[in-house]
């Protein structure tokens, strides 16, 4: 619930502190004394567009804070929704501000946090409604019409939405996968074409990763045979002579040479013996290398053909590069990508009729469960439309019948059902049922307004409700009870009202009066609280405009009591049963001193 609620620079008002209580809050004041400049300021604080003509002082701008308290029934939702923003939250506790530069450029934050102005309305749509002059025109709309039925049948109802949104949700996701196959099927099978075309080149090719290196070696290497064994000619012949003879003069006869003439003396000095054979070892080496020259000789082919061969395949691995991947690897991974696209057109028939068959399964599951969501609306249709009337015959519309009109059509669903809700009204007897939103006056839209928050007031999704004048063109023994619903409503959640009816405010656990002054030269407002005898001076003020009157007076009092009797007995009218029978329990409150 809204604790305080602090306004600096709007409209009349130079800066008021308001403090709310539970219950039912009460605002008064005459005509032009700033009472709406209040609900203004709740409206910055939801987001609303700061218009100038609303500052006090357009060079000094404004700001509106509100410290609002979250009870355990909207504690998870108002949580989820602060929790987006990254705001902490202490002690359950918000603080929510809304500055306005004297440019007109504005600020929110939640708790110290500052936020973007659009968060403002996500989090206090879990927090308050506001019911005025231009919120009935939410009356005449299909969406509030069903909501107050899915909102009247509480648990019995969402469970049986919560069901269908499930199955409607997959059915959609399903719908939206089938067409999307059977809309591309035909540019699959293209594309399809053209990767099977590609992979088949692979095919014949059949490259392996590596061999692009290997015929590139081998390449270079015939390219230049006849060099490559000039070359080996020449080292073998010094090494070990030409033909199979051994060559006196090759660097093999005369390691033997040396080698015989070290170890012919190796015996006189040892360490000639030890140059003997490390003279040995590179004989050895040397014969060594003479060998692989010759098998390197052998193996040296400069056939023509084999060179023709391999520059062809060199080509062919070249082309695959140019279209497939910078490097044969590359170009295989294609392959296998293209491969696994291939496999997915050609199991998409099967799929698509895959999918069909489930969806023809989803859709007959959704319209059962359509159907089962709509029967349990009517069986509480039924029962709204009872605690509805039941309202309006205190509110001065004894005769008035209210018709609840659940159209169900399985061949238009949508993400809320089958159903199509309307709320017609019969003023009086005799009459045609009309939509509330082509007959009903303004005056009529109000109290119907009013009987079904307080038909639903069990249900409400918000803690804090706002009526600007719910009361307005009623009086009399129709204002008592106006007073009394709004009373019986606060039992349940916080209720914020404006009015000008005495009825209405003598109900009230917290009465607050707006009034203006002047010094002269500046008018401002400041809001005060009443109790005792300056709230029946207050009461006397709006039932005749003379503050002195004993009358008045003694008339005031008499309210006060009667609603104080309300306080200590409240009996709700809307009681009613829930859907196992049973009925429902009244929540009642403390009677608060006066």
């Amino acid at each position: 619930m809204i604790e305080e609620l602090r306004i600096q620079g709007i409209g009349v008002i130079d800066e008021a502190r308001l403090e709310f209580a539970p219950g039912l809050n009460v605002i008064t004041g005459e005509t032009g004394a700033g009472k709406t400049m209040i609900l203004s300021g709740l409206e910055l604080l939801r987001g609303a567009r700061a218009e100038t003509g609303q500052l006090r002082d357009a060079g000094a701008g404004a700001e509106v804070d509100a410290v609002v308290t979250v009870d355990d029934a909207h504690r998870l939702v108002v949580a989820q929704a602060v929790d987006e923003l990254a705001v902490p939250v202490d002690d359950d506790a918000l603080i929510i501000r809304r500055t306005v530069a004297p440019q007109g450029r504005s600020r929110a934050h939640v708790a110290g946090r500052p936020v973007p102005l659009s968060a403002l309305s996500d989090v206090w749509k879990h927090l308050l409604a506001v019911h005025g002059q231009a919120d009935q025109a939410r009356l005449r709309e299909a969406a509030w019409q069903r909501e107050v039925v899915d909102r009247f049948g509480g648990k019995a109802v969402s469970d049986k939405c919560h069901a269908y949104e499930l199955a409607w949700s997959e059915l959609q996701d399903l719908r939206r996968e089938l067409l999307e196959l059977k809309n591309s099927a035909e540019e699959r099978a293209r594309s399809a074409a053209l990767l099977r075309l590609g992979i088949a080149e692979i095919d014949d090719v059949a490259p392996e990763i590596g061999e692009d290196e290997l015929l590139d070696a081998e390449a270079a290497v015939l390219a230049h045979a006849g060099a490559l064994r000039d070359a080996a000619l020449t080292v073998r012949s010094e090494l070990s002579g030409a033909g199979d003879d051994i060559d006196p003069n090759a660097a093999l006869t005369r390691l033997a040479q040396a080698r015989a003439s070290l170890e012919s003396v190796g015996d006189v000095d040892e360490r000639l013996a030890v140059l003997a054979k490390r003279v040995a070892a590179l004989t050895n080496e040397v014969v060594d290398i003479d060998a692989e020259l010759s098998d390197y000789l052998r193996s040296l082919d400069a056939d023509p053909q084999r060179q023709a061969w391999v520059e062809e395949r060199r080509g062919r691995l070249s082309a695959l590069r140019k279209s497939f991947g910078v490097t044969l690897e590359e170009v295989l991974r294609w392959r296998e990508d293209s491969a696994a696209q291939v496999a997915a057109v050609d199991n998409s028939a099967e799929r698509i009729e895959q999918l069909s068959r489930r969806d023809n399964e989803l859709s007959s599951q959704v319209e059962q469960l359509a159907l089962t969501l709509s029967a349990e609306r009517s069986r509480v249709a039924r029962e709204l439309v009872v605690a509805v009337e039941q309202e309006l015959q205190a509110l001065a519309m004894p005769d008035a019948r209210v018709l609840i009109d659940v159209a169900c059509d399985v061949t238009s669903l949508k993400a809320h059902g089958a159903d199509t809700i309307t709320v017609s009204l019969v003023p009086h007897p005799g009459a045609s049922p009309r939509p509330i939103g082509k007959g009903a006056s303004g005056g009529e839209l109000s109290r119907l307004a009013l009987a079904f928050e307080v038909a639903m007031a069990g249900e409400s999704p918000v803690p804090t409700m706002v009526f600007d004048e719910v009361d307005a063109g009623i009086g009399g023994a129709v204002a008592v009870e106006v007073g009394r619903r709004l009373a019986r409503l606060a039992s349940r959640v916080q209720v914020i009202v404006v009015t000008h009816l005495p009825q209405v405010a003598a109900f009230a656990d917290r009465h607050l009066v707006v009034t203006k002054g002047t010094d002269g030269s500046v008018t401002s407002a400041t809001v005060r609280e009443t109790e005792g005898d300056e709230r029946v001076k207050e009461l006397v003020r709006m039932l005749s405009g003379l503050e002195e009157s004993t009358t008045g007076a003694a008339h005031a009092r008499e309210l006060l009591a009667l609603a104080a009797t309300e306080h200590d007995n409240p009996g709700i009218s809307s009681d009613r049963q829930t859907s196992d029978g049973a009925p429902r329990a009244a929540r009642t409150r403390p009677s608060r001193a006066r």
